[in-house]
């Protein structure tokens, strides 16, 4: 197991996660730490990973990126068992459907920027165990000021205001942490993944699909296995897409 590179991914179990760890998993060699906040979701995904014939390894742990303690047990898990991280992707996340006003902001908050926040520092000293360690944090481009403050871009006639303000200080987060981590190895991005199937935005059809207009997370997890093969090592510390850079 120590010879395989070792991933973890948060919120593994659907979406983008569960997209980037079929991808990952379907090489030899790697494997997938998935962590999610529910035990049985996670179960349930690696079963149907593992009955689509891949090459790599699954294991579950439990991990709430919004509970201290469970990202202290799911970090000494995962120190226990592998002794390191070589690749570390935050990609939990939510745009807190069914709440609105104060309830919503703390929500979203609490997932995508400090959940993001302490669950990602926790494991930087795994990360520096690694030969080759790659911290991802997934954004958006809707985190993008520059987009936002653009009349000319579609992206400035977005709503979701308090998902975008999440993900700006996500992409601030990244951007420090790119400066500060950077001369120990670690390159840091952020990614887009696009408009793709996720409950994200709720459970119903309608919200997976976002009426209709998402696209294949498959796409996505394609896009990542690129950065953690090093294909886009000359863009640590942007903001990434799969067919380029976005403007912070």
């Amino acid at each position: 197991m120590s010879e395989s590179t070792i991933v973890l991914i948060t919120g593994a179990n659907s979406g983008v996660g569960y997209a980037t760890a079929k991808t990952i998993a379907s090489q030899p060699n790697y494997h997938v730490v998935m962590a999610c906040r529910d035990l049985s979701k996670g179960h349930e995904a690696r079963s149907q990973l593992e009955s689509a014939n891949i090459q790599g390894t699954l294991s579950v742990v439990q991990l709430d990126v919004e509970n201290d303690t469970s990202i202290s047990k799911a970090f000494n898990t995962v120190s226990d068992q592998f002794g390191r991280v070589d690749v570390f992707i935050s990609n939990a996340g939510t745009t807190s459907p069914g709440t609105a006003g104060r309830d919503k902001i703390e929500k979203i908050f609490s997932t995508n920027v400090f959940g993001a926040m302490f669950t990602s520092e926790a494991f930087i000293p795994l990360l520096l165990r690694s030969r080759r360690p790659y911290l991802i944090q997934i954004s958006t481009m809707l985190g993008s000021l520059e987009l936002a403050s653009d009349p000319q871009s579609a992206q400035s006639r977005e709503a979701w205001d308090e998902y975008r303000m999440s993900k700006a200080a996500l992409n601030m987060m990244t951007i420090q942490m790119h400066k500060r981590l950077k001369d120990q190895n670690v390159r840091v991005f952020a990614f887009c993944p696009g408009l793709v199937r996720s409950r994200l935005r709720g459970d119903s059809e309608e919200a997976v699909s976002a009426q209709g207009h998402a696209g294949d997370p498959m796409e996505s997890g394609k896009a990542i296995m690129e950065i953690i093969v090093g294909r886009r090592d000359e863009h640590a510390g942007k903001l990434l897409h799969r067919n380029g850079v976005y403007p912070w």
